[in-house]
């Protein structure tokens, strides 16, 4: 498990936003709802939008909380 992994996990925990870059584009300011596991991948899920865990770079948790 990485350390980008578990401050997500924290942050779904805290109901903090968070933004990223998924596949070179700038996600700002989702929510993120659950982490699910399918086979080895993860997924993170949000109200519109389902991101596979392992294109998600340079991650950060906001500290607005919805």
């Amino acid at each position: 498990m990485n350390i980008e992994f578990r401050f997500l996990q924290k942050a779904i925990e805290d109901k903090n936003y968070v933004k990223f870059f998924y596949k070179s584009q700038n996600i700002k300011k989702v929510k993120p709802l659950g982490l699910i596991k399918r086979g080895e991948l993860y997924f993170l899920h949000t109200p519109k939008k389902i991101f596979e865990f392992k294109n998600i770079t340079k991650l950060q948790i906001l500290k607005e909380r919805f």
